[in-house]
């Protein structure tokens, strides 16, 4: 299959729009970037790191000084992974880095990301049950944690 650039569809971008965060604090995404060294690089991300803007731009929330981070300033590339709704997702993404936002409440590196493409993959002799989960160990403050990163990512500073 290949890519489409029609945007995000219909399922990832309400998994992606930053609401109803507890309803899907088990969801994990991998972020892949290339190293210097041309290696890939995966980071695991979640609902409280990426946020549709709207169909075809995304914002990103990283941890300073990462590798991902480095990866995505240097290259202004990456691919999402995800697996929802009984498919696997890859989406390309042209990214470039955004200012400081200068009342974020959690140090992060913050990033606009294009879809540039979308490509859903199922296989026609097996079904897909289940994508990366996560079982937070304090969700209430993690939750509270990813509201605070999606409203800086979203903050037009």
């Amino acid at each position: 299959m290949d890519f489409h650039n029609e945007g995000l569809p219909d399922n990832l971008f309400e998994l992606l729009n930053g609401r109803a965060l507890h309803d899907k604090q088990h969801e994990a995404m991998m972020l892949l970037t290339t190293t210097q060294d041309l290696w890939p690089h995966t980071a695991m991300v979640s609902v409280g790191e990426v946020v549709a803007v709207d169909r075809t731009h995304l914002r990103l929330a990283m941890w300073p000084s990462t590798t991902t981070t480095q990866n995505l300033e240097r290259t202004g590339q990456a691919m999402l992974v995800l697996f929802y709704g009984a498919k696997a997702y890859y989406l390309r993404l042209s990214v470039e880095a955004l200012a400081d936002h200068k009342a974020a409440r959690h140090p992060r590196r913050r990033f606009s990301a294009k879809v540039d493409g979308v490509r859903e993959d199922v296989a026609k002799y097996a079904d897909i049950t289940s994508g990366v989960q996560i079982q937070l160990k304090e969700p209430g403050d993690v939750l509270s944690r990813w509201q605070e990163t999606i409203e800086d990512l979203l903050a037009d500073d």
